[in-house]
């Protein structure tokens, strides 16, 4: 992990297309800027976690299911 200090009003690039700034800084939290490509998903820690748990559901549902269906298609044959 890369740490840096940055005071309000600073910025750091990252990849020539990302820029971070920081915006202002109230006791122990900080307003973050970012500017990046729309096709550049950004998310809060805790949000991206819960899209994975949700998608990580999902794909065992989905893979449940389709096992399932090939058990059932062996058994009637």
């Amino acid at each position: 992990m890369l740490a840096l200090t940055r005071k309000k009003g600073e910025s750091l690039v990252i990849n020539n297309n990302i820029v971070v700034t920081i915006l202002e800084v109230r006791g122990d939290q900080v307003k973050v800027g970012i500017t990046a490509p729309k096709e550049v998903p950004i998310y809060r820690e805790e949000v991206y976690v819960q899209i994975k748990e949700e998608n990580k559901a999902s794909v065992d549902v989905q893979g449940i299911t389709a096992l399932q269906n090939l058990i059932e298609r062996k058994t009637v044959k």
